[in-house]
Formats: C-alpha cells, structure tokens, sequence
C-alpha cells in the first residue's frame, strides 16, 4: 500500500514537466502537516487545479532555493562589514560583481515572496491565493526586505566606473565623498541579518532530518554562526571608526602602525581588539582609549559580549538539558531512591542489591514499559508484543492450538518482570496470581521431592496463573533473569471476547482444583496431554 501511495505521488509530479518544483515534496513537515503521502498527492492536485505559479513552502525549487539564499547571505554578512571598513576604493571588479549578484538575488527574492505559499500556524494546508500571500507578506516581512535588498551594489559600481575614469582631481574627490557615503549608506544591508535567521528556520523546517541529534547539530552550528558573525562585526567597526575620522594620531591604528599594512594584518588586529573587549579581558592593547568615540565603541562591545554570553549559556543550557532526558530521570530516580534508602536505613548489602537491580532493570535509562505500550496504537501494541515475547507464549502447551487472534489477545496482557540472582521469585506453598515466562536466565525449583532447572523459554505457575493456588514449589533466580508474567485477573479479563476459549480454561481450573494434592511433574503432565493437538 505504501509502495502504491509513493508511486502516486510520483507519477503526479512526473507528468506536470517543470511545474513538478514548484508542487509539494514528501518531507517531515509536509507529512506532519498533510497526515500521509495521499493527502500530499491531493495538495498537488490542488495547486494544479489552481493554474497560477505560486511556490509551495515544501516544494523542492523552495527547498534548494532557501539552502542557496543561507550561502548567499551568510557570504554578505560577512563580505559587507570587510568591504565597508577595509577595502575602500580597491574592492575589485569580482567583488563589485558578487554584490551586484547578490543585490539582483535579493530583490528577486522580495518578488518571488509576493509568488511563495505560506503555512499559517493554526491552518492545515498551504495558503496558495495570491491576495493572501500578498497582504500576508505586505503587513510581514516586505518593508525590512526591500531596505535589506537596496541595490547599493549597482551604486557602488557605477561610482567607481566614474572614479577610475575621472582625470579632473576635483571630480575624483567628489566620486570619493559619494563612495564614502554610498559605503556608509551600504550598512543597511547588514539588515539581511533577519533572513538568514528566517531561512535557518525554513531549513530546519524542509529537511528531511527525523533525529534529534540532527536538530541539535544544527541548531549547534546556527548559534555559532550568528556568535561569529557577531564577533566579525565588531571587527571591521572597530577599524571603520578611526577610517572615518581618517586616523586622528591617537588611534589604536597609527599607534599600531597599520596605516600600510595588508587588509588581512588589519582585519586580524580590529578582530583581536574586538574579542578582548568582548571578553573583558583587556582594551586590545595597553592604552586605554583615547577619546569618546573609542570608549563607546569599547562599552557596545562589552555589552555585545554579555550578551553573547548570555546566549551562549542560555542555549548550551538548553540543549544540555534536552540531551537523553531518559538518563536524566533515571539519575533523578536514583537520587530519589539513594535518600529513601538512606532515610529509612536499609541494610548497606540491601542497598547495593536494590541500587543493582535498577541498573540491570533499566540500564542507565528510565522508561515505563505499560506507559510507553498505551501510547502507541493496539496495532503497534500487538506487533511489538508480538516479536517480544510470541515465541514464550506458544512454548507452553496450554496455549498450543489456539488461534492468533487469542494469542495476541493474551500478549497484551504481559508485564515484564526483572530478578537479580539469589531473588526468591516463588516460595513453596504460599498463594500465587501470575505465571511466569523466561526470556532470558535460569531458576531453580525446589520442591520437597525433587529440584529441577528452567532455562530461556520455559515457564512456570501456571495453576496459580489459573486458580490462584498454592506455589508448589519455591522459585530461586540463579542468575540475573528477565522474565514475562501473566496475572489472573489480566487473564481472565482477556478471555472476554472468547467465550468457547473461555469455558476450556474454566473446566480446567476445575479440575485443577479437584486435583490440587498432585505435585508440579504430574500438572506439567496433564497439561501436555489436554492441549497437545
């Protein structure tokens, strides 16, 4: 069935030509959103019933147009503040190129937004009417992506065209004091800030990543970047300021003496300046600075870097405390554990046997198997039941025989049971309720007569199982055992649906009853020749 539903979906977005990237892909999202790979077809049906060209938030084209919009800014963020602060009038032809590109991208991408479908929050489906997505995008996001998107790239390279064609000097000073201020003016690209923030997001949210280490690592590495890119900054501005006062005989630039040195000697110094400052650990040198304009620059970075402080301790904070939360709320069981033990002065021997019974039991992780089992659907149920423990049930011949249906319904009423060696599962002629199953270990049964060793895959108690008898004989684990039971009460109820069942195991606890002198061997016997078919 599922293999008919993807061959669905393909077909339909194989016969639409190239309109196929602009339909739904079959992703994370769009299968959380959708419900299944069925509804995901019909979303494509919908959009080329629609006969307009509008984008589909989880369509490929939007996919791979996101992942190269993430390059693309992220190169800006750090080219703009480098270009702005170090390079002056020497940029160079392929650089005035990237950001006459990029410039062209940007507006693009403010006129494709205007074509994009979105995924309101309290909507199941894709808004793909283009009013919407117009008065949508009019009263979001439009007017901080048009003064991002300003061309200042085809400024810039008309300006310096007429700069390096200009033989008149005070022509070519003029050229310089608008390149200047057309630089200055560029600072509002850096505004492109809030869409690399918007497309992490819709990368995360178009991935196909079902891991949470996945998200982890990139959230991980989208934290490093903006920290980066925040350190960057503070860089280039701590070189622009002096740039812009054309280095006063004070600044940390001439007493550097930096005036000729290469961009990378100087975008070295701005970022180690910025970090100390940042850090709080120095000025960057041993002067203090000079005049007001430095020591503002110095209190922002300070404050820039409490705050990266504060995020960075904030997240890592976060993300530790999302890391294995089974093992966080196993220690926290332990911690529990260790102060009651201690609170009621438990035996130190019976303390460590209790504390390694834990760790057996749950191996450092803290689940609950009946909770976990009522979360998941009755067919998940079975299923897992199924592969669990189906081959101890059909091992005891008073379930041989019968059909699957009562073999999952007793399935279902399972619990797992964990003993530690020297446990005494069963004493000798005390009331039981519950039969046991071995999965994997070894007991022993003593009886006044005779002992006997059970290993992986047999069973016992099962006329108490039935009846609520007496233990015939007393069970000892020998060894760490892990083990299903099947209680009298979880039993009998599940006999509900099958009356014809339900009388067999009626009359035999009758029986059982009758004979309840009779040692275990002889109802291990009576088992095996009433249930043998």
């Amino acid at each position: 069935m599922e293999k008919a539903r993807s061959s669905a979906v393909v077909f339909t977005v194989a016969t639409c030509g190239w309109r196929a990237l602009l339909l739904p892909q079959i992703n994370r999202q769009s299968l959380y959103i959708y419900g299944s790979e069925v509804a995901v077809e019909k979303e494509c049906i919908r959009q080329l019933k629609s006969r307009i060209f509008v984008i589909h938030p989880f369509s490929v084209m939007r996919s791979y147009y996101i992942m190269c919009m993430v390059a693309i800014t992220f190169l800006n963020l750090i080219g703009l503040p480098m270009e702005i602060a170090f390079l002056d009038a020497t940029s160079g032809l392929a650089w005035e190129g990237f950001n006459v590109f990029s410039d062209t991208l940007f507006l693009i991408d403010v006129g494709l937004n205007f074509r994009m479908g979105i995924i309101a929050e309290d909507m199941e489906e894709a808004i793909l009417d283009l009013k919407r997505i117009r008065l949508n995008y009019l009263r979001t996001w439009f007017v901080p992506d048009v003064i991002a998107a300003f061309p200042i790239g085809y400024i810039l390279l008309f300006a310096d065209l007429q700069y390096h064609s200009e033989d008149n000097p005070t022509k070519t000073n003029k050229v310089m004091r608008i390149l200047m201020f057309v630089r200055i003016i560029s600072l509002i690209r850096l505004a492109r800030v809030s869409r690399l923030v918007r497309f992490f997001n819709e990368v995360e949210k178009v991935s196909n990543a079902n891991l949470e280490v996945v998200r982890l690592a990139f959230r991980v590495l989208s934290l490093f970047m903006m920290i980066f890119l925040l350190c960057h900054w503070n860089g280039c501005i701590q070189y622009f300021v002096p740039m812009l006062e054309e280095f006063p005989e004070d600044c940390w630039v001439r007493k550097e003496n930096l005036m000729n040195a290469t961009v990378i000697e100087k975008y070295s110094w701005g970022v180690f300046r910025a970090l100390s400052q940042m850090i709080a650990l120095s000025y960057g040198s041993m002067d203090a600075p000079t005049n007001y304009v430095e020591m503002w620059i110095v209190m922002v970075s300070m404050i820039s870097g409490c705050l990266m402080y504060t995020v960075l301790v904030a997240n890592a904070t976060a993300m530790i405390a999302n890391v294995d939360p089974a093992s966080k709320e196993y220690k926290s069981k332990m911690s529990r554990l260790e102060h009651y033990m201690t609170f009621m002065k438990l035996p130190p021997e019976l303390q460590l046997r209790i504390t390694n019974y834990y760790q057996a039991r749950y191996g450092g992780k803290w689940f609950d198997d009946r909770d976990i089992l009522d979360t998941v659907s009755s067919a998940l149920k079975e299923q897992i039941m199924l592969v669990m423990c189906s081959h101890l049930l059909r091992k005891a011949p008073m379930f041989q025989g019968y059909d699957d249906s009562f073999i999952r319904a007793v399935l279902s009423q399972l619990d797992y049971k964990h003993f530690q060696e020297g446990d005494v599962i069963a004493h000798q002629y005390v009331p039981g309720d519950r039969m046991f199953f071995i999965e994997h270990g070894q007991v022993l049964m003593e009886s006044d007569s005779e002992e006997k060793e059970l290993c992986d895959g047999d069973f016992f108690g099962e006329t108490c199982m039935l009846t609520k008898g007496k233990h015939p004989a007393t069970v000892t684990a020998l060894t760490e055992c892990q083990c299903f039971t099947l209680a009298y009460r979880d039993f009998w109820r599940g006999l509900d649906g099958f009356p014809v069942i339900r009388k067999d195991f009626e009359r035999l606890a009758q029986q059982i009853k009758a004979e309840s002198g009779d040692e275990e061997d002889e109802l291990h016997g009576f088992f095996q020749g009433h249930f043998m078919f």
